[in-house]
């Protein structure tokens, strides 16, 4: 009997032992399977969450294209009071926005500025005294809109300058009597080379300089008589003209200038020649100062 209890005792000592060994061995198998596990789900949730995220950005997308091209979709509002015979009530209300004016280039590179001027008379006495009109022939004493003018002028096709200018002066077209709209400048320059650009269109013919100073630039607003007389104003044709010192002697680019034109030689905004001849044009500029 005593033999049967110590085998008993010693069998009962072992197990314990035993389970003791084998269960951390059994959590370190487990542990490393439940981390790996722990890895692949979180793995598999990011890539949910990323196609998730993929998906409302395309939603979100396709709700902006669908609110900006829908005429009823919400825009600036504003406040409007309304009185209804008791008391005054304010509301919003919505805003109609307008489309808005855009320009679009045909090159990479190019300019376009707006511009234009006013100049008026105040003409007093014998108006017309310088034209030999006196008594019922004279001019009335009055205000005139002596220039009024808007162009439009810029450069494109990186080589190219362009000018579009026309004319709202009072007593120039048909009727001497009211305001008519025509035409001044209207012409393209090439400009690759500064020595030699090619000019053709409608503009003032290089002769006279009074002639040709712009019209801002004068003291009085009317050139002398004899500019009048004697220079051709503007003509249609083509022009060479240059700065020839540009690029050998850049700090005297503006030394000499010269223009070369052959125009119709009757006149502006017309598109016949009354012969079969052409009017040719020459000047040199010399700018020593």
């Amino acid at each position: 009997m005593l033999v049967k209890k110590s085998s008993l005792g010693r069998i009962g000592i072992t197990l314990p032992l035993l389970l003791l060994v084998i269960q951390p061995l059994r959590a370190q198998n487990s542990g490393g399977n439940s981390e790996s596990d722990r890895l692949q789900k979180l793995e598999r949730a990011v890539e949910q969450l990323q196609k998730r995220n993929a998906e409302l950005e395309r939603e979100v997308g396709s709700l902006k294209k669908r609110s900006a091209s829908e005429p009823g979709a919400p825009g600036k509002t504003k406040t409007v009071v309304t009185y209804d015979g008791k008391t005054y009530v304010e509301k919003s209300v919505a805003v109609e926005e307008k489309p808005r004016i855009y320009v679009t280039p045909r090159a990479s590179e190019f300019k376009l500025v707006l511009g234009g001027y006013i100049q008026m008379n105040l003409e007093d006495g014998d108006v017309s005294a310088f034209e030999g009109r006196f008594g019922q022939t004279a001019l009335k004493d009055r205000f005139r809109l002596r220039r009024a003018r808007i162009n439009l002028t810029g450069d494109f096709a990186e080589n190219f300058d362009f000018k579009v200018e026309g004319e709202f002066e009072n007593s120039d077209g048909i009727s001497s009597n009211r305001t008519d709209f025509s035409a001044t400048d209207i012409f393209v320059n090439w400009h690759q080379f500064a020595e030699a650009n090619v000019k053709v269109g409608q503009w003032k013919a290089p002769f006279g300089l009074e002639q040709i100073t712009p019209d801002p630039s004068l003291i009085i607003i009317e050139r002398s008589l004899p500019t009048g007389a004697i220079t051709p104003e503007r003509q249609v044709g083509a022009q060479v003209w240059g700065k020839p010192f540009t690029n050998i002697w850049p700090a005297q680019k503006d030394l000499l200038t010269y223009y070369a034109g052959i125009f119709n030689g009757n006149g502006r905004n017309t598109s016949v020649n009354d012969n079969n001849n052409f009017m040719y044009v020459g000047r040199l500029e010399l700018m020593p100062f």
